[in-house]
């Protein structure tokens, strides 16, 4: 089930949007404290970002490009201004879509979930892979998160590329190694141990990911 934080301060249309969103199988979050949302956001870890224009404290502009700052998720403006230049400027202080009130619950819906197809359905081309935050380019043989970018080694590529490919679910070692062998090269178990612990290490070490692939009943893996 994906995650919706809905940040606006008008507290029935909050109840009201809550209750709808739930009907359509989404889980919502609120926001407890207004002056520290990039607090709140990064503790709840939300999917998605529906987002009021008015807010106490600070706008949803300002808050957007703070989000922005740390995170790609998706942003969606819901907001009663409805001049070009307020759709201008959500856009382009990073916010994915601007809708305005009154709105008709059906087209938020579409969009949220043509948002979220395009945000974490992950193979956009053959050789790209997108996940959250990170995007594998098995052309470059390169794993990026937010800003950085590392190299990988061809069997380090391989790993990720099925994990992410079967994300949410356990991968078998035997399946991880049957994906590395080569016409020439038989890939043991153990090298399969040495190649995971040494990306596990790379992705902390270099890219600050902790715990982006998981061990399960120490015979398979996966990342969530």
């Amino acid at each position: 089930m994906k995650k919706i934080l809905l940040i606006e301060d008008d507290i029935d249309l909050s109840n009201r949007l809550s209750l709808s969103l739930n009907k359509w199988g989404f889980s919502v979050e609120l926001i407890d404290d207004f002056s520290n949302i990039v607090k709140e956001f990064t503790e709840k870890k939300p999917s998605l970002i529906i987002m009021d224009v008015n807010l106490p404290y600070y706008d949803g502009f300002y808050w957007c490009e703070k989000i922005r700052e740390i995170s790609k998720v998706p942003i969606i403006f819901l907001s009663s201004r409805d001049s070009n230049m307020d759709l201008i400027m959500g856009i382009n202080n990073g916010g994915d879509d601007y809708i305005t009130k009154p709105f008709s619950i059906e087209i938020l819906i579409t969009k949220i979930n043509a948002i979220l197809r395009r945000s974490y359905d992950y193979t956009f081309s053959d050789s790209v892979i997108y996940y959250n935050d990170t995007i594998l380019d098995m052309e470059k043989c390169t794993f990026k998160y937010e800003d950085n970018v590392i190299d990988l080694t061809k069997n380090e590529m391989k790993i990720l590329s099925i994990l992410i490919k079967n994300k949410g679910k356990v991968v078998s070692r035997d399946k991880i190694m049957m994906s590395l062998w080569n016409d020439d090269e038989f890939v043991s178990d153990n090298t399969l141990t040495v190649n995971v612990t040494r990306l596990r290490t790379r992705l902390k070490d270099e890219l600050g990911l902790s715990n982006f692939i998981k061990t399960k009943k120490g015979i398979e893996y996966m990342v969530q």
